[in-house]
C-alpha cells in the first residue's frame, strides 16, 4: 500500500456541509478567495506523493471510496492549492477538471480532524 496523498480537515466554512447534499464536497487551502471560503473544508497544502488515477481508494475518516475518474487539473490544484472537489457520483466521465469523482456510496462525516487519503493498493 502507498499514501499517494494525505490530509487532515482543520476547519470548516460556514455553508460547507451544503455541497454534502449535492453528493460532493470542495476542499481548499488557507489562500481559498474570500467569495468561496466558507463553502470549502478546510485544508493545509500537501504533497502528492505519485500519481493519482483511476481505482485507487479514497480513504475519508476510514471509509473507502474507489476512484472512477480523474480530472485533469484535480491533481495540480490540490498539491499546489489544497484545492479539489470530491465528487460521489460514480460516474466514469469527467465534467469538471479539478474534480475526483468516487464511486456513488453514502458521503462520510467530515469534521475537523477527519483524515483524507488517496491510497494505491
Amino acid at each position: 500500500m502507498k499514501i499517494i496523498y494525505e490530509n487532515t480537515i482543520k476547519d470548516k466554512g460556514e455553508f460547507a456541509e451544503e455541497f454534502l447534499e449535492n453528493n460532493m464536497f470542495v476542499l481548499f487551502g488557507d489562500s481559498a478567495p474570500d467569495e468561496i471560503k466558507d463553502f470549502c473544508f478546510w485544508v493545509d497544502v500537501a504533497p502528492i506523493n505519485g500519481t493519482i488515477s483511476v481505482g485507487q481508494t479514497v480513504k475519508i475518516g476510514g471509509q473507502s471510496y474507489k476512484i472512477t475518474a480523474v480530472g485533469s487539473e484535480a491533481p495540480t490544484t490540490l498539491a499546489g492549492l489544497g484545492h479539489c472537489t470530491f465528487n460521489f457520483s460514480g460516474q466514469s466521465e469527467v465534467d469538471l477538471l479539478g474534480t475526483i469523482y468516487v464511486e456513488n456510496k453514502p458521503l462520510p462525516k467530515l469534521t475537523v480532524g477527519t483524515v483524507i487519503q488517496i491510497i494505491e493498493e
